[in-house]
């Protein structure tokens, strides 16, 4: 019966999110007929205005709400279970705000090296961010073999973290106002940022981060009784740690470097996955994860373009928050 219910919910899950990708597809400034839609993705002969819409535009930035669901949503995850702590997330090692703070640093350098970078357009603000994303994870991968406490790992990480929101306040203030404009629009997130030309390389990112996450369920499954008895099993601990640390960094920190800073997925949706199939069984748990986070971030995509706004797009941090807030409310008065 357990094992129905569970194809069941994966069955429904996948339907969800080719329903919700499809939906995405046809909303937005310019409504696109179905049979348009259709046209277009069969092949079939379709009006060329509509192609060009759903081709180069609509079709990568599904794409990319697919991806990032998926990798925040096993960062998360991967996270909360390092940590034993239901609130961690991706961001909790710092690894977002160094991410951040490389994007302001050549923000504040446009006249030197960070102008080349400026120049190099949406590439020039994914390098930026990587630079600054893996110098916050070696720091942080150091720290790992240095702190055998978890606790203090977690609290390492997050001063990283406000050190890297501290030192990015400072460039703003002194930076200039015009390339000022260029972090705080990034700052916003944004799933259209991502072309056609960059996605081989997020797939890269996201699908190794994937794939070591995979090689770690039992590892993870191990963890969820306590690294005492893991260690008690013969399971490298620090290895393990390291590990997962890895993979947060590929998946969450790839997110960011590419999208910017995408919120609230990362820690929400490990609760519902958890919440819809009654398990913590990591198995189970990471791929509905991944379709969880697919389908809450192509929903969140849709709600940014809803009718009414008169052309214009929220931004998709804030829609996040507004379906990220409440659950995290709820999982600390649930836990009170």
């Amino acid at each position: 019966m357990f094992r129905y219910k569970t194809s069941a919910l994966f069955v429904m899950l996948v339907l969800l999110m080719v329903v919700l990708a499809l939906a995405d597809l046809a909303f937005g400034s310019v409504r696109i007929p179905f049979d348009q839609l259709l046209a277009v993705i069969t092949g079939a002969d379709s009006d060329q205005a509509y192609r060009e819409i759903l081709l180069n535009y609509r079709l990568p930035k599904v794409i990319t709400a697919i991806l990032a669901g998926t990798a925040l949503s096993v960062a998360g995850l991967l996270m909360q279970t390092l940590f034993r702590n239901p609130l961690a997330g991706p961001d909790v090692l710092g690894i977002n705000a160094g991410a951040g703070l490389g994007v302001a640093l050549i923000t504040m350098l446009a006249s030197g090296t960070g102008g080349m970078l400026l120049g190099m357009g949406s590439w020039g603000l994914v390098a930026a961010a990587i630079i600054g994303a893996a110098a916050v994870l070696l720091l942080v991968l150091l720290t790992s073999i240095r702190v055998p406490d978890l606790v203090s790992l977690l609290i390492v990480g997050m001063m990283f973290g406000y050190i890297g929101g501290a030192l990015t306040s400072v460039f703003q203030n002194i930076s200039n106002p015009d390339t000022l404009k260029v972090f705080i629009v990034w700052t916003f997130g944004s799933l259209s940022a991502v072309s056609w030309s960059m996605m081989p390389a997020l797939l890269l990112v996201v699908g190794l981060g994937l794939a070591l996450s995979c090689l770690l369920i039992k590892s993870l499954n191990v963890l969820l009784i306590g690294e005492h008895y893991a260690k008690g099993l013969g399971v490298s601990v620090i290895r393990i740690r390291f590990l997962l640390i890895l993979a947060t960094a590929l998946l969450a920190g790839g997110v960011t470097a590419f999208a910017g800073p995408v919120t609230f997925i990362g820690v929400t949706v490990p609760h519902i996955a958890r919440g819809l199939f009654k398990s913590w069984d990591h198995r189970i748990i990471l791929p509905a994860s991944i379709l969880c986070g697919s389908c809450l971030l192509l929903l969140c995509d849709i709600v940014t373009q809803l009718p009414g706004l008169g052309g214009n797009t929220l931004p998709i941090n804030s829609v996040t928050a507004l379906f990220g807030a409440p659950i995290i409310i709820w999982i600390i008065l649930k836990r009170a």
